[in-house]
């Protein structure tokens, strides 16, 4: 049990830089973008490929980020500039981006030019890299030795991934928190909120709609990059179900953590993306429940977390019109009473 929440903490940390993304494009520009789902390979695909190729694991993963980055302007461009409906346009580069997934891909074969999947067991990534510089430090048998002694039995191999994951996801959410503090951070804020306001001020709205989904899927696409890092493959059917996993996340810790401020909505993200995954994992440890019911499970936490804020709202809402309505009941005979004396 341990090693399975183990690894759904690892998993959800590496999917929070991923809602982040989403949180980007649904809450702050309020823009429904199902590129999503193809960026993510793309970030994989393109780490994948350049890793193994013999390019070094960092290089690969900056590169992989600049492709999202560029995934995402062009959906930008489409709907800014092609006049294309936003759900659509999104569709669209998802689309395109299956057909350039496989031709990423494919720079690593010599008979074909495209290719579904990339296995990466033999080849160093970002984790076995920090991993050699890790295993000498000695915490792994400090913090396994700490478990042992509370009862736990099955202890991970190694914490450098769970150590090296956490302080990326740190330095993006404070990235993340300080950019949209900035000038060009709250405008596209604004945009999002109200965008014939922010142009009466002539601010290119335009602009900052393509930069916003750029930054968006170059999250995406460097959270891609990481998993296929960490599972040691690429798949071109890996992003399927991205955009909902992403909205999960955002979802959930919404609905837990709230979002009175930045920092704070920012935090509920990457907690909710972990809360998703060991709800995944605990799931799919129940007997009848199988791998192949992951979506399922999926669409019931999400459907969840939306009816389950809801209806504690109008639970809320119906108690304070009790509370109300008692205060007025008991204040109107003492009016009563007074006009009476008098």
């Amino acid at each position: 049990m341990f090693l399975a929440l183990f690894g759904a903490v690892e998993q959800g940390i590496i999917y929070a830089i991923m809602a982040l993304g989403v949180y980007l494009t649904f809450r702050v520009l309020d823009f429904p973008d199902l590129t999503v789902d193809g960026s993510f390979v793309t970030g994989a695909a393109t780490a994948a490929t350049m890793v193994l190729l013999g390019y070094h694991p960092i290089l690969a993963t900056l590169v992989a980020i600049v492709a999202g980055f560029i995934a995402g302007c062009m959906t930008g461009i489409l709907h800014t500039k092609g006049k294309i409906n936003p759900l659509l346009s999104g569709i669209l580069m998802m689309i395109a981006l299956y057909s350039i997934n496989l031709r990423i891909m494919g720079l690593t074969a010599e008979n074909t030019i495209g290719r579904p999947n990339i296995p990466l067991l033999n080849s160093e990534t970002i984790f076995s890299k920090f991993q050699a510089f890790w295993s000498n430090l000695g915490i792994d048998d400090a913090l396994n030795s700490l478990l042992k002694g509370l009862g736990i039995q099955q202890v991970p191999g190694t914490w450098s991934v769970l150590i090296v994951i956490v302080i990326i996801t740190i330095l993006i959410k404070l990235v993340a928190d300080w950019f949209l503090k900035t000038e060009v951070g709250l405008t596209i804020r604004a945009t999002g909120d109200n965008k014939r306001m922010i142009r009466s001020f002539s601010a290119n709205t335009d602009t900052l709609i393509i930069l916003g989904l750029g930054l968006s899927n170059a999250l995406v696409a460097f959270s891609g990059a990481l998993i296929a890092q960490y599972s040691k493959f690429a798949d071109v059917s890996m992003g399927i179900g991205m955009i909902v996993i992403g909205l999960a996340s955002v979802i959930i810790g919404e609905a837990i953590f709230g979002t009175k401020t930045i920092i704070r909505t920012t935090f509920a993200v990457i907690a909710g993306a972990i809360i998703y995954r060991i709800i995944l994992a605990l799931a799919l440890r129940v007997d009848f429940l199988d791998s192949g019911d992951m979506k399922l499970i999926t669409a019931i936490i999400v459907i969840l977390a939306l009816i389950l804020p809801q209806l504690i709202n109008k639970r809320k809402e119906r108690k304070r019109k009790a509370k109300r309505a008692a205060e007025l009941t008991e204040i109107k005979p003492v009016e009563q009473g007074g006009k009476g004396l008098a």
